[in-house]
């Protein structure tokens, strides 16, 4: 392997354990918001902030689309997926008015299961890592759904649409 190709090996590594992190964030603040204001509140405060986050992401990422352009708006988003959407792989689904991502592989939920997380908790933590995209994709103005992994969801992760608001 060239040096170029080494260096890329490893931060694709290194990229992967930050995100891992950030799943062991998330996890460490639910269980201490959980200690103290109970499970229903924790998780009401992580969706707030964490959608939030994602809207002030948006207002960057996107300020250049609009309500009715989910499908290039959808196109951006998987241009700048981690290594090369590596990270996330996708089956992609298009149409000239919206577009569809189903995430095969999510790197939090992957540090949440090798964490021995229950079923209960993966999709608690799941929902609440979603907000992003809701925070994300809702600041645009298109059309957003999102279903977040649940048990018998089966292997993969979210299954993601955008729809153009007027198509």
């Amino acid at each position: 392997m060239t040096d170029g190709g080494a260096r890329a090996e490893t931060l694709s590594r290194e990229l992967d354990a930050a995100f891992r992190n950030r799943a062991d964030l998330y996890r460490l603040f639910f269980e201490e918001l959980e200690a103290r204001l109970g499970p229903t509140e924790a998780e009401a405060i992580m969706v707030s902030v964490v959608e939030r986050r994602g809207r002030e992401v948006a207002a960057a990422a996107f300020a250049g689309f609009g309500p009715n352009d989910a499908r290039a708006i959808g196109e951006a988003f998987l241009a700048v997926s981690p290594d090369g959407g590596r990270m996330y792989p996708t089956d992609v689904e298009r149409d000239h008015h919206s577009i569809a991502f189903q995430v095969k592989r999510c790197p939090l939920k992957d540090a949440w299961v090798e964490a021995g997380l229950g079923d209960d908790e993966l999709s608690r933590l799941c929902r609440i890592a979603g907000a992003f995209d809701r925070g994300l994709f809702e600041a645009t103005g298109v059309r957003f759904s999102n279903i977040t992994w649940t048990p018998g969801h089966g292997d993969g992760c979210c299954h993601i649409r955008l729809e153009d608001r007027d198509g």
